[in-house]
């Protein structure tokens, strides 16, 4: 497991990530936090510096949420 000072370490992280964009902090609370269900639609958009923006999707399907289950029991 992590010791006190790694947790320490990552807290402190996890604050400064809050602070500095707030919005999305404020997006995945609110829309992750009752967790996915089966036949949610996830997209996503990358923008590098002078480039154009690519973007992808999924649909989540049950063997994405056993997936993300069986992780929750690893911890």
């Amino acid at each position: 497991g992590l010791n006190p000072l790694q947790l320490i370490k990552l807290f402190g992280m996890n604050q400064k990530f809050q602070k500095n964009h707030p919005k999305v902090s404020a997006f995945f609370r609110t829309h992750f936090a009752g967790g996915l269900t089966e036949g949610t639609v996830l997209e996503i958009s990358v923008t590098k510096p002078g480039e154009e923006t690519v973007s992808t999707n999924m649909r989540v399907l049950k063997s994405d949420l056993d997936l993300i289950e069986e992780l929750k029991k690893m911890k």
